[in-house]
């Protein structure tokens, strides 16, 4: 039997678990880990300089493409701390990643020891498992349990806790012969589909609704395969955005509170039955239940049973992978479509086409200070389909989801469910480590941009170029947004003048420096007439560099983004302008009718 270290068996079931790349920050307690990272060799490591951010890049990373597991390290104490905000993250989206931490040693974890913190206890709640292992010999079980819970069911994170005692200890164990444990994914059966597809073949105006489990079971194309063999509508979710590509005929567009279109609420409200794959009813998707459910018939499919009727009882319920779902989805439509047994839905996916041709939002205005919904024109115009977008929380994000365009899964990268501020540079890092030929646009409010600032410093280190589009309004803009029904307007204000940058007015913060001081390039916008110059030089200045390029457009300090204040998506206020002529729109999927 080879001998070996526990630490340096952890890394060798990390690779043969197909770990090929890492992102942390190393400290005493972890230090024999590190020691067995670079003896073992195959794992590509990133230093971040956040441990937070860490746990972030690794998210980005495992978003990128199907089949990755980000990795994220730290030392104990503050390290595994830090790196809650990952974990939790990771934990709403179905994100799995591995936190490794260090640990003081077991003898005196329980004597606060210094940097000794009950971290398994701590991340219990946001992970599918979390444990410090007390016993050297239980390393490589643990390991491989971990990887086993992290692709199993509904996917998710887990924590490995490492005391430096048991990192040195050495173990009996045989890396040849380690084999990953097989995988677990609910399945739906014929009988649960036939069903489903009974209840659809019996509505007149169905809808489909596609959230994130599409893209995390890779089953994209099953899903356009099976919305146009019947000839239904599809609505993605924030997270199912680019499940099918938003020019397809059948995309109807999104439904919510703020990541919506017009065109998509209204869709919505007419249908009669909904489909549900791999989506949570999150409620800024659904709002008021009342008016979300009112008058429809549902079906709702995921791969986490205790997840079918926890938002409202679904009329009938299918617990299954969404990969394994749509294949017999697909299969039992191709039978009926053979004997003539499916409805015909071409007029009612044309009448979602034409709300898609008639209620559109206005990106052209030539206004100074820039107004944010040119630059999602311009970047619209810059950016082509295969880019990969990458953004957290905000205004930006909601008016981005809004009006710019995707076309691929895993091309709109976002944590959804807990919307971290600080969250987009690490993530849009992660990403590019992952596909390092790829087009990556980060985009961001100046207050999500300065949260993680410092992990830019990342990007010019190891040499990560993506373009990081950076609104500048100084403002708190969606708090002070959804302080407008209270009344005030309280401590939402980030404006003041930089006695450093006089030029600035009252924007404050100047990012350019800042930008470029950390090892990076950066361009500053205040003409709209400008902004598509200015992407495309930062698409050579991020290729000939090989760091992050940010493009900061200083917007008006006030702009109110198209949002329901009352909870019911058949109420959104448009607080601009809307398209009236095709110049108002002119980069919207469908040319606008008048």
């Amino acid at each position: 039997m080879a001998r070996m270290t526990a630490a340096r068996a952890a890394v060798e079931i990390l690779k043969r678990e197909g770990v090929s790349d890492a992102f942390g920050v190393p400290g005493a307690a972890i230090n024999p880990f590190y020691a067995a990272l670079k003896a073992a060799g195959g794992i590509h490591h990133t230093l971040a300089r956040h441990v937070e951010g860490a746990s972030h890049m690794a998210e980005g990373y495992t978003r990128t493409r199907p089949g990755n597991i980000g990795v994220c390290i730290g030392t104990s104490g503050p390290a595994g701390t830090d790196m809650i905000t990952g974990l939790y993250s990771a934990t709403g989206d179905s994100i799995p990643i591995l936190c490794i931490t260090g640990q003081a040693p077991t003898s005196v974890i329980h004597k606060e020891d210094f940097q000794a913190v009950d971290i398994a206890s701590i991340a219990g709640p946001v992970t599918k498992m979390a444990v410090t292992v007390l016993e050297a010999a239980q390393v490589p079980g643990v390991f491989q349990q971990a990887f086993h819970l992290m692709r199993s069911g509904r996917p998710g994170p887990v924590l490995v806790d490492l005391p430096i005692d048991v990192q040195l200890t050495e173990i009996e164990f045989d890396p040849e012969t380690y084999e990953p444990l097989p995988v677990y994914k609910p399945a739906a059966t014929r009988p649960q589909i036939e069903k489903a597809l009974a209840l659809l073949n019996a509505s007149e105006r169905p809808l489909i609704v596609a959230g994130g489990g599409v893209i995390n079971a890779d089953a994209a194309e099953l899903l356009v395969e099976f919305a146009e063999l019947t000839g239904t509508p599809v609505v993605p979710t924030l997270m199912g955005w680019g499940a099918l590509p938003d020019d397809h005929e059948l995309n109807a567009g999104m439904v919510g509170l703020q990541t919506s279109h017009r065109y998509g609420n209204a869709t919505f409200l007419e249908s009669d039955f909904v489909l549900g794959i791999g989506n949570r009813w999150a409620n800024r998707h659904t709002g008021r239940l009342d008016v979300y459910t009112a008058g429809r018939t549902f079906v709702h499919v995921d791969i986490e049973p205790t997840q079918i009727g926890r938002i409202f009882a679904a009329d009938y319920g299918i617990a299954s992978d969404a990969k394994a779902a749509l294949g017999l989805f697909v299969q039992v439509a191709r039978e009926l479509k053979a004997t003539g047994s499916l409805p015909d839905r071409s007029a009612w996916a044309a009448s979602a086409q034409e709300k898609r041709s008639t209620l559109q939002r206005r990106t052209h205005f030539d206004d100074i200070p820039i107004k944010p919904q040119r630059v999602y024109e311009e970047m619209n115009k810059a950016f082509g389909p295969e880019t990969r977008y990458v953004s957290t929380i905000g205004l930006s994000q909601i008016a981005g989801a809004q009006m710019l365009h995707v076309y691929r899964p895993r091309h709109w990268i976002n944590c959804g469910q807990a919307g971290p501020l600080g969250w987009t540079i690490p993530a849009a890092l992660g990403v590019a480590r992952a596909d390092p030929e790829a087009s990556v646009v980060a985009l961001s409010g100046d207050y999500d941009f300065q949260f993680m600032i410092e992990e830019l410093a990342v990007g010019a280190q190891h040499r990560i170029p993506y373009v990081h589009v950076l609104v500048n309004n100084a403002y708190l803009g969606l708090i002070r947004q959804a302080q407008l029904g209270l009344d005030i307007n309280f401590q939402v204000n980030l404006e003041f003048e930089n006695i450093n940058s006089p030029e600035l007015g009252v924007y404050g913060v100047d990012h350019v420096k800042v930008v470029e001081g950390l090892g990076c390039k950066a361009i500053r916008v205040t003409d709209p007439a400008e902004l598509g110059t200015a992407f495309e030089q930062a698409k050579k200045l991020a290729a000939e560099f090989r760091v992050p390029v940010v493009v900061e457009a200083i917007l008006e300090r006030v702009t109110n983004i198209s949002m329901s204040r009352t909870n019911d998506i058949g109420e959104v206020v448009e607080f601009e302008e809307l398209a009236t002529e095709p110049g108002h729109a002119p980069t919207s999927i469908r040319t606008l009718k008048v």
